[in-house]
């Protein structure tokens, strides 16, 4: 690929693009998909706008990685942000709203238009994950690497299933406050509380790996202990082991060897503390430290793991400060950086 005009130590112009980088997604090695969805988000709302947020971010990071020197030459493309998602995310969130509302007052749950609404909004969130499927596999299947900007956590459940397709068995490394695994959760099946429920349907997911959990109900801690696949390395036990003296590098150690060979990363970005996300739909105190996750991420790369794809989601920008955005493009911009390392 012939690297277009582009002076890294300046501030990029902002052109639509995350890091206003000049690649087309044609053309790029890295190609990232915004998915601006937050219909079933259940406490604060805001996630749709996050890859718009992290956008314009962006064009304020440096561009030299200690990791990946001249990363900004690899080739981050963008695909554009569909206005078909953003114009039936506020309508159905409009119909969510009404039914968590529903809920939340003790109502009836089989009221029958509440059925209808719950039927509706079902629709619309399936025909997301295929929209999702179809954008993945279309850039699989022209060899892309691909990093999914989210949207809340509901949104890549139609991306693990085209890299499902593509690579069959692998492993998820999934960084969250939460463990996702519930049913139908506040009756919408495919709930941003129920992507990893939804995941471990998929025969091809060799493990799921979570790291930073710290708010679960019962029934997941049923499912976790019933499914073999699941390895949980709570919040509480990995701070506790800090207390006592282990390192967070022998506990790194510990987690990167329930993960295969290959491996997707799920970054719910309310696995980290709330001071570096305090907008996220769901923040819980505790989590990991900002350079705690990037070793993570760090030490998968330098033990030869393959990360086939990632997501990054829940950043929620606020209102009178792009800190969430800020944050949001520089995990962004280390995720897409480290899963090209790991290729080689």
């Amino acid at each position: 690929m012939k690297t277009p005009a582009f002076d890294p130590n300046t501030v990029s112009k902002p052109n639509g693009n995350f890091f206003g980088f000049p690649y087309s997604w044609e053309e790029a090695k890295i190609v990232l998909l915004p998915v601006p969805w937050d219909v079933t988000t259940s406490y604060g709302s805001g996630a749709s706008k996050a890859p718009q947020a992290i956008i314009d971010a962006s064009t304020q990071l440096d561009w030299y990685d200690f990791d990946v020197p001249n990363a900004w030459a690899i080739g981050h493309g963008t695909l554009a942000i569909a206005p078909q998602i953003s114009r039936k995310n506020q309508q159905m969130r409009f119909i969510a709203k009404d039914i968590i509302d529903h809920l939340e007052a003790g109502k009836n749950p089989e009221d029958k238009a509440i059925r209808q609404k719950l039927d509706r909004v079902d629709r619309a969130s399936s025909e997301l994950n295929e929209w999702v499927y179809q954008q993945s596999q279309m850039l699989l299947t022209k060899n892309k690497l691909v990093g999914l900007v989210g949207g809340d956590h509901s949104v890549p459940l139609g991306f693990i299933k085209a890299l499902a397709e593509k690579h069959g068995e692998f492993g998820i490394l999934q960084i969250d406050a939460h463990a996702d695994l519930r049913v139908a959760y506040e009756g919408f099946t495919f709930s941003h509380a129920s992507i990893m429920y939804n995941v471990l349907k998929l025969d091809e997911i060799a493990s799921l790996v979570q790291v930073g959990v710290r708010d679960i109900c019962e029934a997941e801690i049923a499912l976790a202990n019933s499914d073999p696949r699941v390895v949980m390395f709570d919040d509480w036990q990995l701070k506790n082991k800090t207390y006592e003296g282990v390192s967070w590098a022998i506990q790194v150690k510990e987690i990167i060897k329930a993960i295969p060979q290959k491996v997707y990363v799920s970054f719910d970005i309310d696995g980290l503390n709330p001071q570096f996300c305090p907008h996220t739909g769901t923040p819980v105190p505790g989590g990991l430290d900002f350079n705690q996750a990037i070793y993570l991420i760090q030490m998968l790369v330098k033990a030869k793991k393959t990360i086939i794809g990632f997501d990054l989601c829940e950043v929620a920008p606020g209102e009178a400060s792009d800190w969430d955005g800020n944050v949001g493009a520089r995990l962004l911009y280390k995720l897409s950086n480290l899963m090209y390392a790991s290729q080689s």
